[in-house]
Order: structure tokens, then sequence, then C-alpha cells
């Protein structure tokens, strides 16, 4: 797959929230044990208070929600994070990121910035990174009083489908092409559904001022051009300024590149052919891949030549593996952003 959303189209929307963890050495696949996430957290109803009943516009219509929801799905690939935030564990989420072979917990639930957040809980797989859409019947099981299906390619035949077994809020009104909202759009959307808006609004405002304050002491990002890249089918694979990613990059002050978004045609990231590495000749790049792909592209002649890497103008920041400073940036989450910006402004130093 290619970069993380989750897969290249799969990939790459995922990648797009993920690249693909899977074509970037990462992958999305997985699945996890059940275990405690059957009963709702003992402090799920508090968490979840707010004013209802609601409804909630969103690209498929709009969602009528009656009272505060006990047991989530997350079908988008990171909307688990955002419930989290919330203190919620949902449920059932998607696997993201496949398993080490053999590594229990499963490690979607092991980041830096989730761990605590899911103690002992394990929640059921309802959808791996590349499978072509989430397990209804599965879902169904579980029983839930809500469906989050924001950071999702899921269509309007899915959501009908998903609409039968619990109340489902789609992705936001305005998203145009799957993965392509802000993730402060994201946000808001998901904390609305939860009756969470205004600690929504002020969890964004946060990360928000941690971007700012990452701009004011670096000001000499702003006259600089960088890119997010990862190691795609033996290529080079640059994120658009639009994704995720790339947001963050410029979010701490760089200038994008903006004629990667035109060759992209509306992805979250495209391919380089050899002619066109030209595309990354910026002054900062972030390749977000594991060890494996990093060291791939680091015999890439094309990419070795170009002068922001022969004068170590170059962040390389793993995945999944270690700190998984990319995962953080790939999934754009209210948990994964403080974590991501703090290690991005780091290595950018």
């Amino acid at each position: 797959m290619p970069p993380h959303r989750t897969t290249v189209t799969k990939t790459l929307r995922r990648f797009a929230a993920v690249l693909s963890a899977a074509a970037l050495g990462a992958g999305l696949l997985a699945g996890c044990g059940s275990g405690s996430a059957d009963k709702p957290s003992g402090d799920t109803a508090a968490a979840t208070g707010g004013a209802f009943p609601l409804t909630v516009e969103h690209a498929f219509g709009s969602t009528r929600i009656t009272k505060a929801p006990q047991r989530v799905v997350s079908v988008g690939y990171t909307d688990d994070q955002a419930i989290l935030a919330f203190g919620i564990k949902p449920v059932g989420m998607v696997d993201q990121y496949p398993n080490p072979p053999g590594k229990t917990p499963d490690i979607n639930t092991q980041w830096p910035w989730v761990k605590d957040k899911w103690g002992d809980t394990r929640p059921d797989v309802i959808m791996n990174n590349g499978d072509p859409g989430p397990n209804y019947e599965k879902i169904a099981a579980l029983r839930p009083d809500l469906i989050i299906a924001v950071y999702s390619e899921i269509d309007q035949a899915a959501y009908d489908r998903l609409s039968k077994i619990a109340p489902t809020v789609g992705r936001t009104k305005g998203e145009k092409e799957p993965f392509s909202a802000p993730w402060q759009d994201n946000a808001v959307h998901i904390a609305k559904a939860l009756g969470k808006a205004d600690e929504g609004a002020k969890l964004v405002q946060g990360i928000q001022d941690k971007l700012d304050a990452a701009r004011k002491a670096h000001p000499e990002f702003a006259d600089r051009t960088a890119v997010a890249v990862s190691w795609y089918k033996d290529s080079v694979a640059p994120f658009t300024t639009t994704d995720v990613r790339g947001r963050l990059v410029s979010g701490i002050g760089f200038k994008g590149a903006p004629e990667i978004d035109k060759l992209a045609a509306g992805s979250f990231y495209t391919v380089l052919s050899p002619e066109r590495i030209d595309l990354i000749d910026v002054d900062r790049i972030f390749v977000i891949a594991d060890q494996a792909d990093q060291d791939a592209l680091k015999r890439f002649e094309l990419f070795a030549n170009l002068p922001a890497v022969k004068n170590g103008k170059v962040s390389y920041l793993l995945d999944s593996e270690g700190p998984a400073i990319g995962a953080a940036m790939s999934q754009g989450t209210l948990l994964s952003l403080p974590y991501a910006i703090d290690e991005l402004v780091k290595s950018a130093g």
C-alpha cells in the first residue's frame, strides 16, 4: 500500500491518514482481541455528557443522536483517537498499522500518545487496513449506539448499511475527497457527535496554540520550503500540502510545494517518476518511513543527489518503529498531534 492513510488508494487513504503503513513499511492491517472492550468503560457516561438530543450534519445527510453514546464503534482509520481524547473507549476500531508478528497487545493501542488512554481495554477490530470495507456483522454484534466514520472512505451504500445498525456520522459535509478535511474540522465534527463540542474546540485551540508557538520560536522556517515524503513501490512518494502531514509541516512554519498538489490531482500523495524528482528539491525533507524503507531510499541515487540530502537537510522519521513520529504525524489526531509537533520541530532544528 502506499503511504498511510491507510492503503494507496486504500493505502493512500489511510496514509492519507495516515502513507499507508503498509506501503510505508508499516502497515495498516492487523487484528486485535476483544477483551474488556465488550463493556463500556466505567467513566463513559460521564465523559460523553452533553446536550442531547442533537443532530450532526455530514457528507451523507444528517444524523440524530438522542442520548449520550456508551458503545461507540470507530470506522474511520483514526477516529478512535479522537473518541479517546474525550475519555471514551471505542468498543470497535480499525486496525490501521499491522501488528508485528507474535506481538501483543496490538500496536494501535500502544502508541505513546494513546497507551494510557486505552489502559487494559482491548477493542475489537472491525476492519484491517487494506480491507475493502468494515465487517458489518462484527459491528452489529458489538451493539453500538453510535458509529463514527469520519476519517474514512466509506460511500453512500456503506453509510446506509451502517446506519441500519446504529446512528452513523460520516465525514464532514464540506469534504469533497476522503481524507482531505483539515484535522481541526474532523476533531470538532467528532466532538459534536459525542456531545462535547465545547471541549473539542478547546482541545483544537490548544494544539493550534502549540503550532503558533513553534512558528514563533523558529521564524527561520518561514523562509524555507519543505515536504514530507515516503518510499512507495521503489519510488519517492511525497504528500500534498492538503494532506495531514503536509498541513503539519506548514503548520510549524515551512512553505509547502504546491506543484506536488497539481501532480497528485486530488490524491493525498503522488509517486514521482525519475524526471520529476525536482519537485522535492526543497530546503528541508521529512522522510516518514521505517528503517528498511529509509535504507532503500538512501540508496536511491536520484534522492541521494538532491542538494537537501547532500547538505544534511533531511529528517528521517520512523513510521511505526521506535518513537513512531511518522505514525503520530500521519494520524494527525487530538492525541497524536502534540507529540508529533514536538518531535517534528526537534528534528528540523
